[in-house]
């Protein structure tokens, strides 16, 4: 995909009017919230991450593989910095 392609994309999802939640969502945002009352402290939180190696693979399809390295590309990023960041967004 074009980088100006790209642009026009975002220029038209960033247009759109917002959405409303849902009643859905709302009772799952709410349903969160309640879980998060009680704070966690340093060191559980430390041990909780012990559980996870930070390494994941995904299988996905070559055409998304393609896109996503050439955006990697454009932003002069590695396609592992670039993953992080849109999945952090």
């Amino acid at each position: 995909m074009e980088k100006q392609e790209m642009e026009m994309r975002f220029a038209e999802i960033n247009s759109r009017e917002p959405e409303e939640p849902t009643p859905e969502d709302l009772a799952a945002l709410r349903a969160a919230e309640e879980e998060t009352e009680e704070p966690v402290s340093l060191e559980s939180f430390r041990k909780e991450l012990e559980t996870c190696s930070g390494h994941l693979s995904l299988r996905i399809p070559r055409s998304l593989h393609k896109q996503l390295k050439e955006s990697a590309a454009m932003e002069g990023v590695s396609l592992n910095q670039y993953v992080i960041y849109k999945l952090a967004k």
